[in-house]
């Protein structure tokens, strides 16, 4: 009797200490509802809902790693090994006048430790044909091996274009600022340009034609690109000519390239390919008046490329350039990349 006096005595002490009575019973706040992220398949593979909108979100990229082998390609050194890491973020969401889409590419590129740099890559927003803000122009376009040299010195711009698009065809214009262009002697490159692209699919062909004006140089050029299905692999052609040096196209007055992509197996593709530049100057942004007097030159490669497994791919490539002003040269590399 005594421990249950003890007991109750020590209960209705505890309760007047901590002024505690049934009404002020402690009542457990509801949890937040969660929302779990959603799948959004209206716009392909990967995308989904930002929790709370109705904006869908992909995220992909690549991590990249390239041994470099050429003269002095490493300072004193004939090789570089380098990595890169690029991450890019697409968001799209309905409007009336159909997709807006806008995308943020991030890439971090290191040569060594101390040597490392970060950039914007590309950041653009497109809406019903309409781009604008800082992307690749179609001058960026090639052949899928790594031989042939017919697009611009700097081929990402701050642009504004419409672009015409069907399921087989595409067409459009672009006005571009060419700070970062070529220049000639006492000028800086501080213009801008107008390109203009066209190009789609008939069958197993596929081309695409693409022009641009440079007007603080007053020149222009026009490129012409092929490919067709024959045999076990894909034949690639394209040539281009140039009315002087510009900043869309200043390796050479003219060039023709050629490759022959070889799907050898279902995970190895080798590209043997071929370019014959007449005129040629070579690269740099700092360029002569005209190519007059300029000699020729020429360039053989081999690029083999092979799926390891799923995502994960082994590239090598080696180019050998032979210009009659100058001596010839051997550069190539080895890459390991893993997408995502």
């Amino acid at each position: 009797m005594n421990i249950k006096s003890l007991l109750l005595g020590s209960a209705a002490a505890l309760a007047v200490v901590s002024g505690a009575q049934a009404a002020d019973a402690i009542v457990a706040a509801e949890p937040e509802p969660v929302e779990y992220v959603r799948v959004c398949d209206a716009y392909g593979t990967g995308y989904f809902y930002i929790p709370g909108t109705e904006t869908c979100l992909k995220i992909n990229g690549y991590i990249r790693f390239q041994v470099n082998v050429g003269e002095d390609v490493g300072g004193d050194s004939d090789w570089d090994a380098v990595t890169r890491g690029q991450v890019q973020f697409t968001a799209k969401s309905d409007t009336e006048y159909g997709p807006l889409t806008g995308v943020i590419v991030m890439q971090f590129n290191a040569d060594n430790a101390s040597d490392q740099e970060a950039k914007l890559d590309s950041a653009y927003l497109d809406i019903a044909g309409f781009r604008a803000g800082l992307f690749y122009s179609w001058w960026d376009d090639g052949l899928s091996g790594e031989t042939d040299d017919i697009g611009s010195v700097e081929t990402l711009h701050n642009s504004i274009r419409y672009q015409y698009e069907t399921g087989d065809f595409y067409a459009g214009i672009s006005v571009d600022e060419l700070e970062d262009g070529v220049y000639k002697a006492g000028e800086e490159a501080n213009n801008v340009g107008v390109a203009v692209g066209l190009g789609g699919k008939a069958g197993a062909f596929s081309y695409q034609v693409t022009a641009g004006y440079d007007v603080d140089n007053d020149d222009g050029a026009i490129r012409a690109m092929g490919t067709v299905d024959i045999g076990p692999g894909t034949l690639g052609l394209a040539g281009v000519y140039s009315t002087g040096p510009n900043s869309y196209y200043s390796s050479a007055e003219w060039a023709v390239a050629a490759e022959y992509a070889i799907k050898a197996t279902d995970k190895l593709k080798i590209t043997p390919a071929v370019q014959y530049y007449g005129n040629y100057f070579g690269g740099g942004k700092a360029v002569p008046d005209d190519f007059d007097g300029l000699g020729d030159a020429w360039k053989v490669g081999l690029t083999v490329d092979y799926q390891i497994v799923d995502n994960f791919y082994a590239k090598a490539s080696v180019q050998y350039l032979d210009p009659d002003d100058g001596d010839d040269s051997t550069t190539g590399y080895f890459r390991l990349q893993r997408s995502f």
